[in-house]
């Protein structure tokens, strides 16, 4: 099949994987059912995913490419470490609260087998956390930052560009967040960073 063909029909599956799931929930989800939503074979779904969870780790990886792709060009460009912040805060924001994250996270919370959960987990957060970890090392070698534990830096922006957005989200409190809202949002997480984590060098 060729490349271009093979991607259309990729997406096509993964959109009627998330209609599946938002329907019938991670448990009641299975790829013939994903199949028949597609109209495509379930030969080819194992062929191509090999099971369920790697199926839906397939929607978590590519869910989470532009933050991911985004990280690794400004690590490699040698950008300012506060500047990729400042231009990733907005994409990261819409990637935890968009509409496909909020349904991962909701059949994720319903799963008892936690095997969703394990899959957000692996191919999402354990995915960026290692990246963003090195942008704040970037920082704190420029003299931007100043802390002791690169893990602890990390959480603390995600919960100050975060905070109950993403649960608010899941529990359908709060709706879509807009464009202005996402950029106004990272550059307030980027100013309190700074001010919580300054180094004296650079205030």
């Amino acid at each position: 099949m060729r490349e271009e063909k093979r991607s259309l029909r990729q997406t096509q599956i993964e959109t009627a994987a998330y209609e599946v799931l938002e329907a019938k929930g991670y448990s009641g989800t299975s790829m013939l059912g994903i199949a028949k939503q597609a109209r495509a074979s379930n030969e080819t779904l194992y062929n191509w995913y090999g099971d369920k969870r790697g199926l839906f780790q397939a929607l978590v990886t590519r869910n989470a490419e532009e933050v991911r792709h985004h990280l690794e060009e400004g690590l490699q460009a040698e950008e300012d470490a506060l500047a990729i912040l400042g231009t990733l805060g907005p994409k990261l924001l819409r990637l935890l609260t968009g509409d496909r994250a909020v349904a991962l996270n909701r059949a994720a919370a319903a799963d008892s087998s936690g095997e969703l959960g394990a899959t957000l987990s692996k191919a999402g957060r354990e995915a960026v956390f290692p990246l963003l970890e090195q942008v704040l090392l970037r920082a704190k070698q420029e003299g931007l930052l100043c802390f002791e534990h690169s893990g602890a830096a990390v959480g603390l922006y995600l919960d100050l560009l975060i905070g109950d957005q993403q649960i608010r989200r899941v529990i359908g409190r709060l709706p879509s967040p807009s464009e202005a809202f996402c950029q106004e949002r990272s550059e307030r997480a980027v100013m309190h960073l700074r001010q919580l984590l300054g180094s004296s060098n650079h205030p």
